[in-house]
């Protein structure tokens, strides 16, 4: 590959403290039976050997490039990436899945098939921490995938291939969207262009001990919450109101903005999922209606936070501000199987 010249694909993957599988990760790149591309790996910070092996496998491949931050977090080394990207197309995958041999090329033979399409997704073979397989794929469908998107997120982040023109144009990752960076991502590249999920198995996925901890999941969901509203709005003409975060909104904050501030209300009572949380909470913070009034629009994993929530009031406090018959009605409304198997069962 001439300097002169850029790749055919970029391939973005960010890394911290990732020595256990990443040499796996990055073999796995520059293996791909598509050669014309670059490897960005952007080392947020890490302490252990993980830049002893990026500067091993610099040495041997000069197509990998190591990009160096002081902890910068997530998106901020994804922006990294795409801004340093030389390609007119960028991969994704993290550093502890795989990607399978063809997976570049057939990305980039669909992506050149369909010149509207700027975001196409795919599937991924689930492997143990010790690459072993876990018989499971996860298969988001290629059908109706705008309905799907206004929902919830229908790609996998490390299978995605998108074209770095559309990234630029709308601005990229945003740190307003924390741990829901991609979600928000999506639904800005799907205002431009056309969106697709090739129904192949692209790479394999890695599951293993290091499980998102209840507080990154509750965040997780509020940003998918604020970049539905933020999509929604764009999509009926209107100003995108989430221009004016530059941080993650903190849902404690007193004074809210008129975008966050019903999401704020409800997440105050959806965090008491914790029952240390559940238990100190002041009384006259506990506002039950929060939850009752949006539960329409609850999604499945609001749900869940609202219903542990309720059942830690049930079980931890004597001083609710509703009646305690009220409070048992409102986990049977979130969903009744689930509340009756919480109820009956033992702490």
């Amino acid at each position: 590959m001439s300097p002169e010249r850029p790749p055919q694909v970029s391939v973005i993957l960010p890394v911290r403290d990732g020595q256990r599988w990443l040499r796996e990760a990055v073999d796995s790149v520059l293996a791909q039976t598509l050669t014309d591309l670059e490897l960005l790996v952007i080392d947020d910070g890490s302490t252990d050997a993980t830049p002893a092996i990026l500067d091993e496998a610099r040495g041997r491949d000069p197509r990998v490039v190591v990009l160096r931050q002081q902890r910068e977090g997530l998106v901020a080394a994804l922006n990294r990436g795409l801004a340093q990207a030389r390609a007119p197309l960028i991969a994704r995958l993290d550093a502890d899945d795989i990607a399978l041999p063809d997976r570049l090329a057939r990305q980039c033979d669909y992506l050149q098939a369909h010149p509207d399409v700027v975001l196409l997704g795919g599937w991924a073979e689930i492997i143990d921490e010790h690459g072993a397989s876990r018989n499971k794929q996860m298969r988001p469908s290629p059908v109706g995938l705008r309905e799907t998107l206004a929902k919830k997120s229908p790609f996998i982040h490390p299978t995605v291939m998108f074209r770095t023109e559309a990234a630029r144009r709308v601005g990229g990752y945003r740190a307003a969207f924390e741990a829901g960076e991609d979600y928000d991502f999506w639904l800005r590249l799907a205002d431009i262009g056309e969106i697709a999920i090739l129904p192949e198995v692209l790479i394999r996925y890695r599951e293993h001990g290091g499980s998102v901890t209840r507080t990154r999941e509750l965040r997780q969901i509020y940003s998918a919450r604020l970049a539905k509203l933020a999509g929604a709005a764009r999509r009926g003409g209107r100003p995108d109101p989430s221009d004016a975060l530059t941080a993650p909104p903190d849902w404690h904050d007193d004074t809210p903005g008129d975008f966050e501030r019903d999401s704020s209300r409800l997440f105050r009572m959806l965090e008491l999922a914790d029952p240390a949380l559940a238990r100190t909470v002041p009384a006259s913070a506990i506002d039950l209606a929060t939850i009752s009034s949006q539960l329409s629009t609850l999604t499945a994993g609001e749900r869940k936070f609202a219903q542990a929530a309720a059942l830690n009031l049930l079980r931890e406090r004597r001083d609710l501000p509703v009646s305690r018959v009220s409070l048992v009605a409102l986990l049977l409304r979130l969903g009744p199987a689930r509340a009756v198997k919480l109820l009956t069962r033992r702490n």
